[in-house]
């Protein structure tokens, strides 16, 4: 995936954005930014990517994400549960609040591994 970049609509009106590489050494990507309403067609494209992605193992470096909506969080578990079997999402250094919507209602879904470092 090349490098995506989305903002909020209106000239010279900053706003939420979504910015998305690919990981040096692994299959995956690094996001930035805010990850809601204004940026949430991307995220998708972003998940829908690993899906379709042959690697076993798919890195989501959230590192720079500052936000992480219910909306964002649930397509995230809606994509790892489309992954077959072996297959799996490691979200790297996700923001606490992700963090803790994924441990209390998703505590034992196999195809997310939450990796702290």
């Amino acid at each position: 995936m090349s490098d995506t970049r989305h903002r909020a609509p209106g000239p010279g009106i900053s706003g939420p954005y979504l910015t998305v590489r690919p990981l040096e050494g692994c299959g995956g990507v690094h996001v930035a930014g805010e990850i809601g309403l204004a940026t949430h067609s991307i995220w998708e494209r972003v998940l829908e990517q690993a899906v379709r992605g042959g690697e076993s193992v798919y890195y989501l470096e959230l590192s720079e994400v500052t936000f992480v909506d219910v909306a964002g969080a649930g397509a995230l578990v809606a994509a790892a549960e489309r992954l077959e079997d072996g297959r799996r999402l490691v979200v790297r250094r996700p923001p606490q609040a992700l963090r803790r919507v994924l441990e209390t209602l998703w505590p034992h879904l196999p195809a997310i591994e939450v990796s702290t470092s």
